[in-house]
Formats: structure tokens, C-alpha cells, sequence
């Protein structure tokens, strides 16, 4: 059963409204905005109906920071008013409700009025996860694609996003980095992450497939991956709206090899210059790297790819993530 919040000051709307709606939704009710910011902390309902005039904070103050709460900004809002003028109509629609309704109301209306706006929203949301999925779908193609030209690297792309998201929930945890992360809409980020390779499409098939060593010069063309990934995402950018999945997508492609100390590429950045994307990448592209057979080596065992980030924490990595993932490595050894 769908859920509504009735947020009014005066006892009386909130009976009739609840009376009205009973039968058809689950109805939670409040007297004041300071309530149902109390039970948003419990509850997340489908749509809020929200009186304007209550003391304290009018409906407006309390849709304003609706709207900034980034868990529950798309709840619909129809806000319930005895106004009549286009201003506050006006405003209302711009701090983003989706509808006006007059008191005092007949039930019926409120009724059919409610049932339209939670149609029309699971429509919207229907339409968006499709939209998704085939974004993903689309990122995942064009990801493996690459993949295919690396033989020697398969099953890496798969891999560096499990220890990614293992890696930045354990950020999370230890509350380290969580002012930038905490903003990271993490729908887009690890899927982005698949394409932190995608500069190697412009690379030749015989460096990539090399079964040996590569020279000094063969390196120096490798190296260019990380340009060229930037190149192809700006591309995109250049084609479409610049949003949170390809700001994301084109911080792992240009700097997941960037070093702590200022001593990688292909900018030679340091510290905290280097993109937190980067510095997260670097450490499960180099496990996977470490942990992964290849033509001109033998695959090292967990424990001694362990040690080697924990030999390079301060030069290669960030010692701050390099801590992270020591406390989760066993988590990356079930994963690799």
C-alpha cells in the first residue's frame, strides 16, 4: 500500500484528509514540518501533502529543505493552501511541488488528485530505471569491447568494480574522505569505473597482446591510455549533458595510474591533486594487476600483493586509503 504524509497545523484538515484517503493509502499525519522531518528519519513515503500557512515553519521553509535532502528530494509534494493567488502558486512551483490543493477540499477530489500524481510519479520512476539499465547496458558493451582487444587482461574490468565498491564502503565506515564521497551518487560512479581502460581502444593490438615484457618506447605508447580515455570522454561530453557519470568516468580513465609521491602519469600530480577517483583506483587497478597471471609473469599470491601496497603506502597510494584497504583485503582475496 502506498504511503502519504498529511502535514497540517489544524486538527480538522488532517481528519477529513485521513478519512478521505483511509481506505485507498497508509496514512501518516503531523501537525507540524519539525514531525515530519521526524518521520522522514523512519519513513520514506510515496507523496507528501503539506499544509503552507503552520507556525514555526510554513510549508514553504519545510519543501525548500526537502528539496536539499538529497535521500528525499523526489517525493512529490502537493501543497494544501486556503490561498487563491498566483504568487504563492508561483513560488510553490518553484521550490518544486507538483500541485495546489484549495481547502477546503472534497474528498473525492483529493482522492482522484492524489491517484494521478502517484501514477504519473511511478511512470516517471519506471521510465528512469529503464533509462538506466539501458545506460548501463550500453557502458558495460562498450566496456568489454575494449576488454576484448586486452586479451591479456580479462575479467579485469569486472573485477576493479567489486574492489572499488568494496574499498569506498569501508571509506565510508571509517569515516575517511566521507565529505566528498558522501556526495558521490554511487548508482553512477561504479558503473562509470568500467571505463577507467577505455583509452586503450586507440592503442595498437601487438603492445597490448604482447606476450613478453613491453620495451621502454611500447610503455611510453601504453602510457598513453589514460590521455586518450580522457579524450574519448570529452568527446561524449562535448555530445551530451556533462553529468555526475562521466565527471566520474573521466577521473578514473585519466588518473587511475597518477602516483602518491608525483612520480606516475601522465600528469605527474601528488597528493590530494590527484583526483579522489584516481587515488581509489590505483590501489584495486594494482591489485588486480598483481593478483592477475600475465605472459611476461606469474600471479602474485594475496598475501604478497598485500605487502606491496603496503611497502609503496605514502609513495604509490594514499596512506589513507592504503589503510582502508588493509582493514578489507580479505574481502578483495574472495573477490579476486
Amino acid at each position: 500500500m502506498k504511503k502519504i504524509f498529511i502535514i497540517d497545523d489544524n486538527e480538522a484538515n488532517l481528519f477529513s484528509a485521513r478519512a478521505a484517503l483511509d481506505d485507498t493509502y497508509e496514512i501518516f499525519a503531523a501537525q507540524s514540518a519539525e514531525r515530519m522531518f521526524k518521520l522522514l528519519g523512519k519513513i520514506t513515503p510515496d507523496l507528501i501533502l503539506l499544509d503552507i500557512e503552520m507556525p514555526e515553519m510554513d510549508g514553504f521553509e519545510a519543501l525548500k529543505i526537502l528539496k536539499e535532502d538529497k535521500k528525499h528530494r523526489a517525493i512529490p509534494v502537493i501543497f494544501l493552501t486556503a490561498k487563491h493567488d498566483a504568487d504563492s502558486e508561483l513560488r510553490g512551483f518553484e521550490l518544486g511541488a507538483v500541485d495546489f490543493i484549495n481547502k477546503p477540499f472534497a474528498a473525492l477530489v483529493l482522492l482522484r488528485r492524489i491517484k494521478l500524481h502517484i501514477e504519473t510519479d511511478k511512470l516517471i520512476k519506471e521510465s528512469r530505471r529503464d533509462l538506466e539499465e539501458t545506460h548501463n547496458a550500453t557502458i558495460e558493451v562498450m566496456a568489454n569491447m575494449v576488454e576484448r582487444r586486452d586479451e591479456i587482461t580479462g575479467g579485469h574490468i569486472a573485477r576493479t568494480q567489486k574492489y572499488l565498491e568494496i574499498l569506498i564502503g569501508e571509506l565510508l565506515r571509517t569515516e575517511t574522505y566521507t565529505d566528498e564521497i558522501s556526495g558521490w551518487d554511487m548508482g553512477m560512479l561504479l558503473p562509470s569505473a568500467q571505463l577507467h581502460d577505455i583509452g586503450k581502444i586507440a592503442i595498437s593490438d601487438l603492445i597490448l597482446n604482447k606476450p613478453a615484457k613491453l620495451t621502454d618506447e611500447e610503455f611510453l605508447q601504453i602510457k598513453q591510455h589514460c590521455s586518450e580515455g580522457e579524450l574519448i570522454i570529452d568527446e561524449i561530453i562535448a555530445k551530451t549533458k556533462n553529468n555526475s557519470f562521466l565527471t566520474h568516468a573521466k577521473r578514473f580513465a585519466g588518473y587511475h595510474h597518477e602516483k602518491w609521491n608525483g612520480e606516475g602519469y601522465p600528469l605527474g600530480l601528488t597528493g590530494e591533486d590527484i583526483p579522489l577517483e584516481g587515488r581509489i583506483m590505483a590501489i584495486a587497478d594494482v591489485y588486480d594487476a598483481l593478483v592477475s597471471e600475465r605472459p611476461y609473469k606469474k600471479a602474485y599470491t594475496h598475501e604478497q600483493a598485500v605487502e606491496i601496497i603496503k611497502d609503496d603506502s605514502g609513495t604509490h597510494f594514499d596512506p589513507k586509503i592504503a589503510r582502508a584497504f588493509f582493514n578489507v583485503a580479505e574481502d578483495f582475496k574472495v573477490q579476486s
